[in-house]
């Protein structure tokens, strides 16, 4: 295990909500889809299931992309920026299925709010252990979602199996032209 199970799912939480899109079939496309992807992801605390909450959470994309993706001196002043903008102040929870974890801002403060602190956090641990190479661009060419590499490996290139697919395919096709 890399990193701690509450690392782990914030930031792939991070990554799934980065990569939604406005497109159509968004994943984030009404308020239904932030519920289920609450759950999914196992959100706690207050969700007000409103469409300013959804907006909210959907503007959050641009922030949280560009700190998965900024270099590691980048990202501690991002980290550091939305910390001290959420006034976090960690603190050793205990709830659900989860045992003892680190939340910095309050269950009851807005969505968009514990989700910048939560990705925040888990940041923490990656910058920490400097493995910020375990975040990229996803190798497809007509792709720019984000990859998390959780893998022992670091072998991880692609955001899905349809971009993989679609790449090997593609060289295949390629191969056999030529």
């Amino acid at each position: 295990m890399l990193f701690t199970d509450d690392t782990d799912a914030a930031l792939q939480a991070a990554v799934a909500l980065v990569n939604s899109t406005d497109d159509p079939g968004d994943p984030l496309g009404s308020v239904e889809d932030l519920s289920a992807f609450l759950v999914s992801w196992s959100y706690t605390g207050r969700h007000d299931a409103t469409a300013a909450e959804l907006d909210a959470v959907r503007r959050l994309r641009p922030a949280l992309r560009a700190l998965l993706l900024a270099g590691r001196d980048e990202a501690v002043d991002i980290v550091n920026g939305m910390l001290a903008k959420a006034r976090a102040l960690p603190q050793l929870q205990r709830h659900d299925q989860w045992d003892w974890h680190v939340h910095a801002v309050e269950p009851d403060r807005p969505l968009d709010e514990r989700v910048v602190v939560e990705t925040a956090m888990a940041m923490i641990d990656v910058i920490r252990a400097d493995e910020m190479s375990r975040l990229d661009r996803c190798a497809a060419e007509d792709c720019d979602d984000v990859v998390l590499d959780l893998s022992r490996n670091r072998s991880r290139r692609y955001c899905s199996i349809t971009c993989g697919n679609r790449e090997a395919v593609a060289a295949y096709r390629a191969r056999q032209k030529a």
